[in-house]
C-alpha cells in the first residue's frame, strides 16, 4: 500500500490529466472521431463494397477493430507527448521531480492520463462503428486486456518523445514519420496473409501488427498472429518502455539540461 502523500500526488496528476482532456474536448475528442468516421465512410462503405469479404467477414467488420485500435494508439500517444512537453515548457515538471513523489509514480500518472484519452476516444469510435456494421465481442478478456496494454504502451512512448523534444515541432516528428506509417502498415485495412512472402516477413517486425491482430481476435475471433506471441510482444514493449521512461526521469534527460 502506498503512503497517503504518494496516493495524493498520483491522484493529482491523473486528475489534472483527465480534467485537461475534458476541458479541451473539442481538441482532444472531436477531431479523432471525425477522422475515424471518414475512414468508415470512405474505406469501409465506398471501397469496402468493391472488396467484399476479408478473413471471412464483411470488409467493414474486418477493419472496424483496426480503426478502433488506431484511434486508441494515436490518442494515447498524443495526449502524453503534448501534456508532458507542456509541463517541461512551463517548468512545473521540475517541481514534481523534486517532490517526495517517486519518479515511477509520475510515469504511472501520465500513463494513466494517456490511457484515459485513448480509451475514451476508442469507446466513441466503437459507438460510431456500430452505426456502420455489427460487432459482437468474441472474447471480452482478450479485447479489454489488449486495448489496455496497447494504450499503456503508447502512452509511455509519448512520454519518451516528450522527454527528448526541445521544441513544439519535435513532438510531431515521431507521430508523422514513424507512428503513422507503422499504423497503416499494421494490418488495420488488410490481412498480412494477402502480402507477398517478403513483405509479410517484413511486417512481422511491426509491433502494431501484433496489437491490431490481438484486438481483432478479441472482437471477431480471427487473427493473422498467434495470440500468445502477440501478448508476449505487447508486454515486452510495455516493460521496456516503462523502464526507459524511469531511467530517463531518474537521470533528468531533457529536463535538467
Amino acid at each position: 500500500m502506498l503512503p497517503r502523500r504518494q496516493l495524493v500526488g498520483l491522484w493529482t496528476i491523473v486528475y489534472r490529466e483527465v480534467t485537461r482532456i475534458l476541458r479541451i474536448w473539442v481538441q482532444t475528442l472531436v477531431p479523432p472521431v471525425i477522422t475515424m468516421t471518414l475512414y468508415f465512410i470512405i474505406f469501409g462503405n465506398l471501397i469496402g463494397r468493391r472488396i467484399g469479404e476479408m478473413g471471412g467477414f464483411d470488409y467493414m467488420q474486418y477493419i472496424a477493430p483496426g480503426l478502433i485500435m488506431m484511434s486508441v494508439i494515436t490518442n494515447s500517444y498524443g495526449n502524453v507527448v503534448s501534456s508532458f512537453f507542456g509541463a517541461k515548457f512551463g517548468k512545473y515538471i521540475e517541481e514534481m521531480l523534486v517532490s517526495p513523489l517517486p519518479n515511477w509514480l509520475i510515469v504511472v500518472g501520465y500513463m494513466a492520463g494517456g490511457m484515459t484519452r485513448g480509451l475514451l476516444v476508442g469507446l466513441i469510435v466503437t459507438a460510431i462503428a456500430l452505426f456502420f456494421t455489427e460487432l459482437q465481442v468474441h472474447n471480452w478478456f482478450v479485447t479489454l486486456s489488449v486495448v489496455l496494454l496497447t494504450a499503456a504502451v503508447f502512452s509511455l512512448g509519448g512520454l519518451i518523445n516528450a522527454v527528448f523534444a526541445k521544441k513544439f515541432d519535435d513532438i510531431s516528428i515521431v507521430p508523422t514519420f514513424i507512428l503513422t506509417p507503422l499504423t497503416y502498415l499494421g494490418g488495420v485495412f488488410y490481412s498480412v496473409q494477402l502480402l507477398p512472402p517478403f513483405w509479410r516477413d517484413v511486417s512481422m517486425f511491426n509491433p502494431i501488427l501484433y496489437m491490431v491482430n490481438a484486438f481483432r481476435e478479441g472482437i471477431l475471433g480471427v487473427s493473422d498472429i498467434p495470440l500468445g506471441l502477440a501478448y508476449a510482444i505487447i508486454v515486452l514493449f510495455l516493460v521496456l518502455l516503462f523502464t526507459a521512461c524511469l531511467v530517463l526521469l531518474n537521470r533528468g534527460v531533457g529536463i535538467r539540461e
